[in-house]
């Protein structure tokens, strides 16, 4: 006895589906690109390239060197549960960097594409690691 599956699919459920999911890839696409242009030019700031905020690795590279002044630090975020850790001090310590609060490194930790925005096109200077 074999099952038709093809009837059990509603088909303005599967439209609705599929809207849903274009909306939500075309969102997700779009805070990747204006989280890609804030740090750009949030690295541009600190002095590093703005093109390794587009290749991985090498940007948690840039940017745990902006906050913390050791790159090499990145590689904390290969072991579990400590990266959790390390991305929260992360934000923190990137806000301090450019001379921000504390208020700021929730900004960055909860809403980080539009704050590496704020970063990179407002008036924040890089100060250096704190």
């Amino acid at each position: 006895m074999t099952t038709d599956y093809s009837t059990m699919m509603d088909p303005a459920m599967t439209e609705a589906m599929a809207g849903f999911m274009t909306i939500y890839y075309i969102v997700a696409l779009a805070l990747g690109i204006v989280s890609i242009i804030g740090m750009w030019k949030m690295f541009a700031k600190a002095g590093k390239p703005g093109w390794a905020s587009i290749v991985p690795f090498y940007n948690y590279y840039c940017m745990f060197d902006i906050a913390w002044g050791n790159g090499w630090m990145f590689l904390l975020l290969l072991v579990p549960c400590v990266n959790y850790v390390f991305l929260i001090i992360l934000a923190f310590k990137t806000a301090s960097a450019f001379g921000k609060g504390v208020g700021f490194g929730f900004g960055l930790l909860f809403l980080s594409p539009i704050f590496y925005m704020i970063l990179g096109f407002g008036d924040a200077e890089y100060i250096g690691p704190q």
